[in-house]
């Protein structure tokens, strides 16, 4: 086995640094800092100048055993980001060092984040760990999604070995309104269990704050069906938060019922209609 520190020396360390701010009707990138593999290249208005959207680029493709990514945001007063990616996230199997990836999203009074990057692969034997955490100013919201796929189904492989760590924090004007912590082991009974994840290798999480949910908004999104046959599903609204999970075996079918539920919490959460970034369809 490869010694830890061997792996440790030749792994990544990157970190991105972006400010949002809004400058007359438009939002800009207004700091943009970088070290490693990690950037923004350019700021997209595809929308219009109110809403700025960046794409985040890891160029490696993949993140492995030691490897450590940290993505920290600040979005002013009033400014409006989306966020993606490229393309879906690896994450490789490790010889004993986890890899790490922190998100931290700051969003001033008045502004908003969208925090949408693309499904993250979770190959078997991998050890990662996935913390993100949203700081939101009084009257800021916020909407987010995170998919993962546990093994390459595809090719046959289940997350047989390795392990993940998950951490999500919402915070309201500094009072607490998510806080979830999850630990899965590869190859065990949680994968199964029915107060797991059911045998399912798919799983997303959907996630609105800053706001209450309107009653026909929830309706709405209950009313919502994935097109993958058997795919388990529910959403729920608590006090200026909305929290949607799904549970199946494709990554795509879990990003069409998101898209169904943007189309319906975007308007209320970000004041815009849908708009699909470009980018997924590449």
């Amino acid at each position: 086995m490869r010694p830890v520190d061997d792996f440790l020396h030749t792994a990544w360390q990157a970190r991105l640094d972006l400010g949002f701010e809004q400058r007359g009707k438009g939002t800009i990138i207004a700091r943009r800092v970088h070290r490693g593999p990690l950037r923004v290249q350019k700021a997209l208005h595809p929308e219009g100048p109110e809403l700025c959207h960046a794409i985040v680029l890891h160029p490696p493709a993949g993140i492995a055993g030691g490897d450590r990514l940290d993505i920290n945001v600040e979005i002013g007063n009033g400014a409006q980001a989306l966020f993606t990616t490229p393309g879906a996230g690896k994450w490789y199997r490790s010889d004993g060092a986890m890899a790490e990836q922190t998100v931290t999203l700051k969003v001033g009074a008045g502004g908003t984040a969208e925090w949408l990057p693309q499904e993250s692969i979770v190959f078997d034997g991998a050890r990662a760990v996935m913390h993100t955490t949203v700081e939101l100013a009084a009257g800021a919201r916020y909407l987010g999604v995170e998919t993962l796929c546990l093994g390459r189904r595809a090719s046959g492989e289940t997350f047989a070995r390795g392990s993940l760590r998950l951490a999500t924090d919402i915070r309201l004007d500094g009072k607490p309104l998510w806080r979830e912590r999850g630990r899965i082991e590869g190859g065990s009974a949680l994968l199964a269990s029915p107060i797991g994840l059911a045998g399912f290798s798919v799983c997303s999480t959907v996630l609105a704050a800053g706001l209450d949910t309107p009653p026909e908004a929830l309706a709405a999104c209950r009313a919502a069906t994935p097109i993958e046959s058997g795919a388990q599903y529910g959403v729920t609204a608590m006090p200026k938060l909305f929290v949607g999970r799904y549970l199946g075996h494709s990554s795509e079918a879990a990003r069409a019922w998101f898209v169904e539920l943007w189309r319906v919490l975007r308007p209320v959460f970000i004041g815009r209609e849908m708009v699909v970034p470009r980018i997924w369809n590449t």
